[in-house]
C-alpha cells in the first residue's frame, strides 16, 4: 500500500476516533486531570527550589551535577506515574465503549488504581532511560544530540503500545516494551506515516482555535489575547490526548484480534500492514 493510501486511512481512523470522543465527553477528564497534576508537580518542585534558597529568587543556584541528575529522575518518574496513570483510565474507559458498556470517571480511576503497582514500575523504569539519555546528551555534545535522538524515535516506535499493554496485560516495564515492540513489528511495517494525520488535525486546530481566541482576546487586552490563547491551547491537547488513547485503544484491540465494531475493519487492516 503507498504511503498516501496509509496516510488516508490513518485521517478516517482518527476521524472515527473523534466521533468515539464526541459520543464519551468526559473522557475528556482524563487528560485535563493529566495537565492540572503536571501543573501543581511542577509548580511543587519550583517551591521546594525556593523554600531551599530560603525564597530569595537570586539565592538560587545551578545544583551540582549528580544532584541535577537526581532532581530529573524524581521529576521524570512522578511526571510519567502521572501521564500513564490517567492514560491507562482513559484506555479503559474507550475498552468499555468498544464492549457495548457505559464507561464513566469513576470506572477508569478505579482500573487505574488496580494497575498502580505496573504504572509506577514503568515510571520507574521510563525516568531511568529519560536520566540516561539526559545525561548522554549533556557530555557528549552534539554527537550526544544525534545519539539520543535517534534512541528517542527508536524509544518512541517500540513503546508505542506500551499503555494498553500495562492496562490489559498488567505487565511489567521489560515484558511491556519487548510486547510493544512486538506488536509494532507484527502490525506497524512501513505504516507509521499514518500517525502524520494528527500531526495535521493538531495544527488546524491550532490555527483554527488557538490563533483567532488569542488574535479576539488580544484586541481586548494582550493580557486577555494570551489567557484566551493558553485556554484554546489547552482544549486543543487535552482533545487530541484523548483522542489518541482512543486511537491506540482501538488499534490494539484489532492488533490482539479483538474486533472493534466502532472502526472500519478494513482501514485499520490496511494501515498496520506487514513490511
Amino acid at each position: 500500500m503507498r504511503f498516501f493510501d496509509r496516510l488516508s486511512n490513518g485521517w478516517n481512523i482518527s476521524l472515527n476516533s473523534f466521533k468515539v470522543l464526541k459520543e464519551n465527553k468526559q473522557l475528556l477528564v482524563f487528560p485535563l486531570l493529566s495537565g492540572i497534576s503536571l501543573i501543581l508537580i511542577i509548580g511543587s518542585f519550583c517551591t521546594a527550589v525556593l523554600a531551599a534558597a530560603g525564597w530569595d529568587v537570586e539565592g538560587t543556584s545551578k545544583p551540582d551535577r549528580i544532584t541535577g541528575y537526581g532532581i530529573a529522575f524524581l521529576f521524570y518518574v512522578v511526571n510519567y506515574f502521572v501521564v500513564v496513570f490517567f492514560n491507562t483510565a482513559l484506555i479503559h474507559c474507550a475498552h468499555l465503549y468498544f464492549k457495548g458498556e457505559q464507561p464513566t470517571i469513576q470506572k477508569g480511576l478505579q482500573f487505574s488504581m488496580s494497575r498502580l503497582g505496573a504504572i509506577f514500575s514503568w515510571a520507574l523504569f521510563a525516568a531511568t532511560v529519560g536520566t540516561i539519555l539526559k545525561a548522554v546528551q549533556e557530555n557528549v555534545g552534539f554527537l550526544g544530540k544525534i545519539i539520543t535522538g535517534l534512541i528517542g524515535i527508536v524509544w518512541s516506535v517500540a513503546t508505542f503500545f506500551v499503555v494498553p499493554v500495562i492496562a490489559f496485560e498488567n505487565a511489567g516495564p521489560l515484558q511491556a516494551v519487548k510486547r510493544s515492540a512486538q506488536l509494532m513489528k507484527e502490525k506497524w511495517g512501513e505504516s507509521l506515516g499514518a500517525g502524520f494525520s494528527f500531526g495535521i488535525v493538531q495544527l488546524l486546530a491550532f490555527l483554527l482555535v488557538v490563533v483567532p481566541l488569542f488574535i479576539i482576546g488580544f484586541f481586548i487586552h494582550p493580557l486577555a489575547g494570551v489567557a484566551l490563547g493558553i485556554l484554546g491551547f489547552a482544549v486543543v491537547v487535552a482533545v487530541m490526548s484523548a483522542v489518541k488513547m482512543i486511537f491506540m485503544a482501538a488499534v490494539y484491540h484489532n492488533v490482539t484480534g479483538d474486533p472493534v465494531e466502532q472502526f472500519n475493519q478494513n482501514l485499520i487492516d490496511n494501515l498496520f500492514v506487514r513490511k
